[in-house]
């Protein structure tokens, strides 16, 4: 099984790409929104773990795209954002997991087992902020 990573930062990515090879037989990076369609559609992954500002703005459109290219894929998005309802709007367009960017290391992974089980997932600190 695979993961696509996708990302705009390059330093920032391999600590993150890391963390997938521990569970994914091969992770496949890539820091465009057209890349991203792309591979997706060809690669079929598992996990698709994708950061929030590589939507431009338009997430439930990305979202839409991924679903469509790839219908068995779990999307994970990285973020900065706590607030609830963006939070919250990310989950409703289709997100499986939402993971605070400050916790990757400790929150990723347990996002992409809970995602591939079929559960949907936030990260803590965001999920006691929407209580």
């Amino acid at each position: 099984s695979c993961a696509l990573l996708a990302d705009e930062h390059t330093r920032y990515i391999e600590g993150v790409r890391g963390l997938l090879e521990t569970e994914f037989d091969t992770t496949f990076t890539v820091a465009d929104p057209d890349s991203l369609i792309e591979g997706t559609d060809r690669l079929q992954p598992a996990v698709i773990v994708v950061d929030l500002p590589l939507a431009k703005g338009d997430f439930a459109g990305l979202i839409r795209q991924l679903q469509n290219s790839s219908p068995s894929s779990k999307i994970i998005v990285l973020t900065v954002h706590t607030e609830p309802a963006v939070v919250e709007a990310m989950m409703s367009a289709g997100a499986h997991g939402v993971v605070q960017k400050h916790y990757i290391a400790r929150d990723l992974l347990a996002a992409v087992d809970a995602a591939l089980e079929g559960d949907r997932s936030v990260t803590p600190d965001v999920r006691t902020r929407c209580l």
